[in-house]
């Protein structure tokens, strides 16, 4: 049991708060039974679970503890004291775990049935779990993050995903090589703009739509806008003139489901 908040090891995984250091190790840092469950399940490889026996007290612990140990998984244990100082928690629960972080190419996610969420510069990791997590629940295959984008591995986006970044394939990208694959492959691209005369209950989704969604400030770039087969709006009513980008991305994500299933049924 490690007991000394000074211990080098403790001090690494207190780093991994920090982005630069989490992409130099390819790590990430999760906490809680849900998350750390979830990332057994979707065979997520890890580099450790942490454990505080002195908090760590409920039976789904133990359950999960030894599934892990089935599983061939390190488990690393610490004091009450130690766990509290690595804690992202209000009211640790005296589980968490360090995994290793998992990309995928454009190249890999061509043949991927379901359509993809295209994210330009998208800044809030907290937008950006609750996008995974609402394409997970429309069974999207993953979330293409063009340019400068916050980290899916940020322990915001992690929480806000609900364990939605280990089931969804998450690929970095820049413009250009994101236009080049689109045009080789022929994708369909809808994109959003509060300016598009187009009702987005109105545009052409088809099973392998990538959605594109600009970032919070600018929108789409004109360079990514002449790619686009449609650019949709969602009707604003009030005084505001657009919606959350996470709440945009569900109401949008849910129509395209809903089309598809449509043209299934035909």
């Amino acid at each position: 049991m490690i007991t000394s908040m000074s211990n080098q090891h403790i001090k690494e995984i207190k780093h991994l708060k920090d982005r630069k250091y989490r992409s130099e190790k390819s790590l990430c840092y999760i906490e809680g039974i849900r998350i750390v469950y979830e990332a057994i399940l979707q065979g997520i490889d890890f580099s450790e679970i942490l454990v505080s026996p002195e908090l760590s007290k409920s039976d789904i612990i133990k359950e999960i503890q030894a599934k892990a140990e089935s599983n061939g998984i390190p488990i690393t244990e610490l004091s009450k004291k130690v766990f509290a100082s690595i804690s992202t928690k209000d009211g640790p629960q005296g589980l968490a775990a360090v995994i290793k972080q998992k990309w995928f190419s454009l190249d890999e996610v061509s043949i991927l049935p379901g359509s993809l969420v295209a994210l330009y510069e998208v800044a809030d990791p907290g937008n950006l779990g609750t996008i995974l997590r609402t394409c997970d629940g429309v069974g999207a295959s993953g979330v293409i993050l063009i340019g400068n984008c916050t980290d899916p591995y940020d322990p915001t986006a992690v929480r806000a995903s609900m364990g939605a970044v280990f089931s969804q394939k998450t690929i970095k990208s820049t413009v250009e090589e994101f236009r080049k694959w689109v045009i080789e492959n022929s994708r369909v691209v809808i994109g959003t703009s509060d300016h598009a005369q187009i009702d987005y209950r109105k545009g052409n989704y088809v099973s392998n739509t990538i959605l594109l969604m600009g970032s919070e400030r600018q929108g789409i770039p004109v360079d990514l806008e002449k790619i686009c087969d449609d650019i949709v709006s969602i009707p604003m009513r009030g005084s505001c003139d657009s919606l959350n980008l996470a709440v945009a991305t569900s109401i949008l994500l849910y129509e395209i489901y809903r089309n598809i299933k449509e043209k299934e049924k035909e």
